[in-house]
């Protein structure tokens, strides 16, 4: 067994289901999208890219690809979301959030083509 494959595997899947935990829930309603979920999303994304920099092979490419994408469009839901906040606290509205969440369900998207590619590697290389 890898460790290595096995840290990055756990950050790429850990990714993917924070930003399915972001998504899920009303697209309008701010109450079913948690802002940490978000920030930790954003965070596991980044320590995945960073496990892949190094990497030079193909798979590891398109990897990183993925990775780059879901990273960029998380961190822009988030400064959606930073801006749109108003100053009383009370979260965005109806229209920001449908906003961030559909930033958010780009980046669902990009996790989800990482996590094919990585199980499609893992087990064409099994044999």
């Amino acid at each position: 067994m890898n460790l290595e494959r096995v840290v990055f595997g756990f950050f790429i899947v850990l990714t993917l289901s924070l930003n399915v935990a972001f998504v899920a829930g009303s697209i309008e309603t701010a109450a079913y999208h948690n802002i940490w979920i978000l920030t930790f999303a954003i965070i596991a994304n980044l320590v995945a890219i960073g496990l892949k920099l190094g990497d030079r092979s193909q798979t590891g490419a398109l990897l990183l690809a993925a990775g780059l994408v879901a990273g960029l469009l998380l961190i822009a839901a988030r400064i959606v979301w930073i801006v749109a906040e108003p100053a009383v606290g009370g979260g965005p509205g109806p229209d920001e959030m449908a906003d961030i969440v559909s930033i958010a369900t780009g980046a669902l998207v990009a996790n989800i083509i990482a996590t094919v590619i990585l199980v499609g590697d893992t087990l064409l290389s099994r044999r």
